[in-house]
């Protein structure tokens, strides 16, 4: 296998069932084929339970290593996605319960406080100054998710952003149809409150007009001024 085929997995026309045959059959190299192809997902759903990009890498690591180790358990009942999520999950909420930082753990269960901000639209190459907007506005993003509740955040991420269905969502997060529901609308209020009051503040701002800009408009006048002897 070809560097080329790992970094481009979708363009082998190979379905996942016989990738986990190759596996199966001492093809390591096979495996490093389905981690490329699953990375984003899992590591986006391992972030939105931990709440921290190393301990998600550490979780999504050690969840692909059991997955390795227990492959031949996956019967093909459910998609390889939605199997390898649910490793990832039961991963992360053991390192949550065995984590010393924490004295309650929130599991992926209804709350009474349970209860639906639309996908981001892909970035389209364009000027520097708007590839810097767009990565401020997805730091913002991304702050106001991981200030999410932590039952919010996972099905936020799997519905809003890796755009799976309420059903495949409830599949992976082992919670009934209507709690994803539930969560994605608290989610979605919750953030669309946040980013209006960030908004608010930004346009106080708007077309600001300081520091550098101020002092060189003042310099120019003041010159034109002493020029004109007036």
């Amino acid at each position: 296998m070809t560097g080329a085929e790992l970094t481009h997995p979708r363009a082998d026309a190979t379905d996942d069932a016989a990738v986990v045959h190759r596996v199966l059959a001492g093809d390591s190299m096979a495996f490093a084929l389905l981690m490329r192809r699953f990375n984003g997902r899992l590591y986006r759903l391992a972030r939105a339970i931990v709440g921290d990009g190393a301990e998600a890498e550490d979780a999504l690591q050690d969840a692909y290593f059991n997955a390795y180790r227990c492959l031949r358990q996956f019967r093909g009942d459910s998609s390889l996605a939605t199997w390898l999520s649910r490793l990832v999950v039961n991963e992360c909420l053991g390192r949550m319960r065995r984590s010393a930082r924490r004295q309650n753990v929130i599991p992926m269960t209804p709350s009474p406080a349970d209860g639906e901000i639309e996908a981001v639209p892909s970035d389209e190459v364009g000027s520097p100054e708007a590839a810097a907007d767009r990565a401020q506005m997805r730091a913002i993003l991304e702050r106001r998710i991981d200030a999410l509740p932590e039952s919010f955040r996972a099905v936020f991420v799997l519905r809003s952003v890796e755009e799976l269905s309420v059903e495949e969502t409830a599949e992976c997060l082992a919670i009934p149809a209507e709690t994803v529901r539930s969560r994605h609308f608290r989610a979605k209020s919750l953030l669309r409150e946040a980013l209006a009051r960030e908004v608010d503040i930004a346009e106080r701002n708007v077309w600001e007009f300081a520091g550098e800009r101020c002092d060189r408009i003042v310099a120019r006048v003041l010159s034109r001024i002493a020029a004109s002897g007036r």
